[in-house]
């Protein structure tokens, strides 16, 4: 069984390298950070958290190709894998179009877009020339890296919608599938595994990571007040299967984004967040975490994926994890 611990970028640089080494003595495999507009470089974050880890992999989730392009993207995840002495998974897809409004850009053909993307990157880190002439990238005969990277690093595939999700089991080494609910994976597995056998592939040697939110505490009022954080920020930026899936709709979270976004009001915000959209995570102490993972390792999951907010305390949340979840699932796994 595989681990890993995702991260927002919103934290302070200390902060996040606190969680890394935590994650790392606690026996995760994986540490991401995202790269979300207006909060903290991603870039940065991991090149700290590389030189301050040892084992860990790092990873984004996600870059996209519409703020930083391609061959940027590339760059950046040659250059990391190098400073992390190959560590380094390079987590990449559409973007939330919810957020990418806020600098102008409105995504057309986002599947195009990130697919004929990571081709590119894949082509770009094995040292070929890409001249490109797609609808998304058109590059000439000068586009190349000028120097060599070590490999060609793991592309992770950030995916909410089915048409993303299939894309996961046709181009890439990974997936990054929000499963908000948890159960939620029984809903996208199907998808993946579609996408896996239009190309050929076999779906066991893709490492498909069960991407949920959690909020650990003995306090299951703070562990669900940290929950509600996440929502209010995140939740309008979901995609339509993961609404249906809660039972909710996009105009669910129209009061929700204007009191976050417009207002800068969290507190009201919060308050205005349903009991059925709590259900898009796991609150509460290390057995309930362990209860609802059960049933995901039941139906297949081989990597768990665990993510913000983990907590009211984050690094007593990854501690706890270490303590009581990976043990229990390596032990009877």
């Amino acid at each position: 069984m595989k681990f890993s611990l995702r991260l927002n970028n919103d934290l302070p640089v200390a902060d996040t390298i606190r969680l890394a080494r935590a994650a790392e003595a606690a026996g995760f495999d994986q540490f991401w950070v995202s790269h979300d507009l207006f909060l903290r470089s991603a870039a940065v974050i991991l090149t700290a958290v590389a030189a301050a880890t040892e084992r860990i992999q790092i990873g984004t989730c996600i870059l996209n190709p519409y703020t930083l392009n391609p061959a940027e993207i590339a760059m950046l995840a040659a250059t990391l894998d190098e400073a992390s002495g190959g560590r380094f998974n390079l987590g990449i897809a559409s973007g939330a179009a919810e957020f990418l409004k806020w600098v102008g850009i409105h995504p057309e053909k986002p599947l195009t877009a990130t697919v004929e993307s990571i081709h590119a990157i894949n082509r770009l880190m094995m040292g070929e020339r890409v001249p490109l002439d797609g609808q998304f990238l058109h590059w000439t005969d000068e586009a190349y890296l000028r120097f060599k990277p070590q490999r060609r690093v793991p592309v992770y595939l950030g995916a909410m919608s089915p048409n993303m999700l299939r894309a996961i089991g046709e181009v890439a080494d990974g997936g990054l599938p929000l499963l908000l609910p948890p159960e939620h994976y029984d809903t996208v597995l199907p998808y993946i595994q579609e996408g896996a056998a239009k190309a050929g592939r076999d779906i066991s040697e893709i490492d498909v990571a069960a991407c949920i939110w959690c909020s650990l505490c003995d306090d299951r009022d703070q562990a669900e007040e940290a929950l509600r954080d996440k929502i209010a920020y995140y939740g309008h930026a979901m995609s339509p299967l993961i609404w249906q899936r809660l039972g909710v709709t996009r105009a669910d979270f129209d009061a929700i984004e204007h009191a976050a976004m417009a207002e800068g009001d969290m507190a009201k915000a919060r308050a205005l967040v349903t009991p059925a959209m709590l259900k898009i995570g796991i609150v509460g102490t290390s057995a309930d975490l362990i209860e609802r993972l059960e049933a995901l390792v039941a139906l297949g999951v081989r990597h768990l994926s665990l993510g913000p907010p983990l907590g009211p305390n984050p690094l007593e949340a990854v501690e706890m994890v270490g303590r009581d979840v990976i043990p229990h699932f390596r032990r009877n796994g």
